[in-house]
């Protein structure tokens, strides 16, 4: 028998000791009406289990939105200016709390604890720049035909909205979302994948903290086939901004624009970092290391396909493969490791699917491919970084995302065969290329099909102060973040004046 109280999540549990938690509606914690958990584990050690959280279904996700509903009327017509000081309490309170939330993130990700206290400083950098946002929200005032009449426009928040977000970053893209969507002066439900739940509960509790107002900022744990449905469906739901996979982001994009709704995703990526003679082949590779291996390659801007000329691709081969032989895989709550646990078991076998299918369509296997299973890696879901050659367009592996610690080296003769070949996948979201050769800087920039991209840095390189977003199948709707963050989030209504 479970018994909760009104104080955050102090809720105790007979299940083996372990908390569970709830969902978040309307300024209290309360149960899901189906009466069912599921645990969140770490995939460090899967024995393990962080906590057990609310199983919810679609009535779960309506009265949610009925507590959004009910509070727009109020949160709406708050100051701009209030709504960010929630965000400047917030960034105070994450800074006092950043141990505790790094251990969290590291612990239900599986990333180390230093790439959880990077996440972290990043989140409160971008909680820096949306808080000067407030400032942002005007109209403008544009001359009339009429002499006599005044015209503007006046920029009007939506309703209620939703905000889907992925593992990899729990806790940052929750903030990248939700700041956004709050200070434009929506309500909002907030759905986090089910592997970092407990990392929802605790940026609920920091806003909450910060005096969010309940009823503004609802959470809904459970499956996304489930939840995330019935939010995608509910005409009630004025717009709804998505991070993950294509196939779910478009999935949810016919739901959502099906009755007028608006859509945001940021979604997969198969980016490329073209290695040109003349580049800096240590720093190059010590770029692709960067954003192809740490984090496990769980980065949607990460490099996972390296294209090189003939002449130069037996050296960056074995740069490598020797930088890939040095990585220290470990329980990321340790101290002193490169990469921790891949995330969860699904990632785990598509990492393996992938290696398999690259060794079964002719790749030649340079390094890695292989679970780690000595000593306490038994225990959880680590793997190599693994390095393929021989790789062709045509392969797998040069097509699909794989979001695991996968590099695959791709052969070209010439600059122009390239660009053509890192603009050859369905996906366009990051892109890099190294080389000192200024002009060929520029007309891969001109010619790249990607929403970012990167010259002589790693292609997962992003900074709050810009936007972000990618073409082809790796985006829909306006950029997050930068100058665009707000866009989405608001309506525009044009007035016209006759005093």
């Amino acid at each position: 028998m479970t018994i909760k109280t009104n104080s955050y999540n102090e809720i105790t549990d007979a299940k083996d000791g372990v908390k569970t938690y709830y969902n978040y509606i309307n300024g209290e914690w309360v149960a899901s009406e189906t009466g069912e958990t599921y645990p969140s584990i770490n995939p460090a050690n899967t024995s393990e289990v962080l906590g057990y959280f609310q199983k919810s279904n679609a009535n779960d996700v309506q009265k949610a939105i009925e507590s959004a509903k009910d509070a727009f009327s109020t949160w709406k017509n708050v100051s701009p200016i209030s709504r960010g000081d929630i965000l400047f309490k917030l960034i105070f309170l994450i800074e006092q709390e950043k141990e505790e939330l790094a251990t969290i993130i590291t612990k239900e990700v599986g990333k180390t604890i230093e790439a959880a206290r990077k996440e972290v400083d990043a989140t409160v950098q971008a909680l820096k720049h949306f808080s000067g946002e407030a400032n942002r929200l005007s109209g403008e005032t544009v001359p009339a035909i009429n002499p006599e009449t005044f015209a503007c426009t006046i920029q009007e928040p939506l309703g209620v909205v939703a905000v889907v977000t992925p593992f990899n970053f729990p806790l940052g893209i929750a903030i990248y979302k939700i700041a956004p969507s709050m200070l434009a002066g929506n309500t909002i439900i907030y759905k986090a994948a089910s592997d970092t739940s407990l990392i929802a509960v605790k940026v609920v509790e920091l806003f909450e903290k910060a005096g969010m107002p309940k009823g503004v900022l609802n959470m809904i744990t459970g499956p996304g086939s489930v939840v995330g449905e019935a939010l995608g469906t509910n005409p009630q739901i004025k717009a709804l901004s998505f991070t993950g996979s294509s196939d779910v982001g478009i999935h949810l994009g016919k739901l959502v624009t099906a009755h007028g709704g608006k859509m945001q995703a940021e979604m997969g990526g198969k980016n490329a970092t073209i290695i040109l003679e003349d580049a800096d082949l240590e720093e190059a590779v010590q770029s692709v290391v960067i954003s192809g291996f740490y984090n496990n390659g769980q980065s949607c801007t990460g490099t996972s396909r390296v294209i090189v000329p003939k002449s130069i691709s037996k050296r960056v081969i074995e740069k490598l493969v020797e930088k890939a032989k040095e990585i220290k895989v470990g329980n990321g709550i340790d101290e002193g490791f490169d990469n921790g646990a891949i995330a969860n078991k699904h990632q785990l076998n598509t990492y393996l699917h992938y290696v398999n299918s690259a060794i079964s369509e002719g790749a030649v296997l340079e390094f890695g491919g292989k679970q780690l299973m000595d000593g306490e890696k038994s225990e959880g879901y680590f793997v190599e970084p693994t390095v393929f050659s021989k790789v062709t367009k045509d392969f797998t592996i040069a097509q699909e995302e794989i979001f695991g610690p996968v590099v695959a080296v791709m052969e070209v003769e010439t600059f122009e065969e390239a660009i053509e070949l890192a603009n050859g996948t369905e996906f366009g979201l990051s892109s890099a290329i190294f080389t000192k050769d200024l002009q060929k800087a520029f007309e891969f920039i001109r010619k790249i099909e990607t929403g970012v991209t990167h010259v002589n840095i790693p292609s997962n390189h992003y900074e709050n102060q810009l936007p972000f977003g990618g073409k082809k199948t790796s985006s829909i709707g306006p950029r997050e973040q930068g100058s665009s963050a707000l866009d989405f989030w608001l309506d525009t209504k044009t007035v016209y004046i006759k005093p």
